[in-house]
């Protein structure tokens, strides 16, 4: 199928094909035509599979047809705020917007990110100078809406992303205040990566008569990309990330780190080795965290070490590698991660460091994604205690 056969509106189709895509990805494919119809709708697909596109084009599409008048053709002069879409971190939302910003280039349809960490007086007039659409992190949504800059009594389309994730990271508190101020009819749309009780309790409150769109099991991992583990001392795992880090196979890596402290750390024993990285987490401001980002996507920095929550919303187009310096406590996070590369059908590698205090982790990984993940053994920095 082609993006054509979706029955898109001309604006759309020409920005599509400005961003060099022709074929949509499964979870495109299923929900654009539901979200099209106007029904609500839950979808689980893991990261990387072009969800943000699958409701970033229906909801430009619909804002579009409802703003043209029919008898002028022109475009309505007021705005306001007609969908939300509820993010859990900056850099998700920021990657949001740039994907409104390429899809709805033609359509006169104008949006805007707001998040904090950041003066807000640049949101504050974008707001003022009127949006259709609105991408907003929790926290910062509730401040304005406090101080009267947003209203969101004309909200036709909700879009929760990664919910999952929100709940994961404390908003259940916020999100219920703020589903409380949106219009009992709307059309709701869901997206999570994983379907946990909680999730599926949201779903059945806040959802009618939801269209559940599923592309992949819950718990997979993209089959493009390559696993293995090494059973590797704590003490030496800096000395491994080290010797894979001068191989010049490994064009990108994104580096997990278990904490905002151990990110810096291996920050600066890679600059020691000149191994040129940053790192990116939650104590680093606003700018730093973009700045890394930015440097990350245009390969003048080839390493970045992240903490899970400040990584989630990176999109990097043919990241080669993920290297977990840290095994995840939560195997679900080890989809996440490592569905940062081997995105959108391409290739890529995963790799893990294991300790002995981490091989629990590495079974409930395994025992989640139903593969046993290949253990490499020719390498200098064995397990004292061999692994499993």
């Amino acid at each position: 199928m082609k993006f054509e056969n979706l029955n898109l509106i001309a604006p759309i189709l020409k920005a599509v094909d400005s961003e060099g895509y022709t074929m949509p990805t499964p979870i495109q494919e299923k929900a654009i035509p539901v979200i099209l119809e106007g029904k609500d709708l839950v979808g689980c697909a893991q990261t990387g599979t072009g969800k943000t596109a699958a409701f970033a084009i229906p909801l430009l599409q619909i804002l579009y047809q409802v703003q043209r008048d029919d008898r002028t053709g022109n475009v309505k002069e007021s705005r306001t705020i007609r969908a939300l879409i509820l993010t859990p971190t900056r850099e998700l939302a920021i990657q949001i917007g740039d994907s409104f910003a390429a899809y709805g280039r033609y359509t006169g349809i104008k949006h805007t990110v707001i998040y904090g960490g950041v003066s807000q007086g640049p949101q504050t007039n974008a707001l003022k100078a009127g949006v259709d659409i609105l991408v907003s992190t929790p926290g910062r949504l509730l401040d304005l809406i406090n101080q009267k800059y947003i209203s969101l009594n004309h909200i036709n389309i909700l879009v929760l992303d990664e919910a999952d994730r929100m709940l994961d990271m404390g908003f259940a508190h916020d999100m219920k205040k703020i589903l409380k101020q949106l219009p009992a009819t709307r059309q709701t749309l869901l997206f999570s990566a994983t379907m946990p009780p909680e999730i599926t309790k949201l779903v059945n409150t806040i959802l009618t008569k939801p269209v559940k769109v599923e592309v992949t099991p819950v718990s997979s991992t993209v089959d493009t990309i390559e696993q293995a583990v090494y059973f590797v001392d704590r003490k030496d795992k800096k000395s491994l990330l080290i010797q894979l880090l001068r191989n010049s196979s490994i064009d990108s890596a994104l580096v997990f780190t278990r904490t905002k402290h151990g990110a810096d750390k291996v920050v600066k024993d890679l600059a020691k080795a000149k191994i040129i990285a940053q790192a990116i987490h939650g104590n680093k401001s606003q700018g730093a965290r973009q700045l890394a980002l930015n440097n990350f996507k245009l390969k003048r920095t080839r390493v970045l070490v992240a903490t899970d929550i400040a990584a989630r919303g990176i999109d990097v187009h043919e990241l080669s590698h993920v290297i977990n310096f840290d095994l995840p406590n939560i195997p679900e996070t080890y989809v996440h991660r490592i569905g940062r590369t081997g995105r959108a059908g391409l290739g890529g590698t995963a790799v893990s460091f294991c300790d002995s205090d981490e091989k629990e982790y590495l079974r409930d990984i395994q025992k989640l994604i139903c593969k046993k993940i290949p253990v490499i053994e020719d390498q200098p920095f064995v397990l004292s205690v061999a692994g499993e």
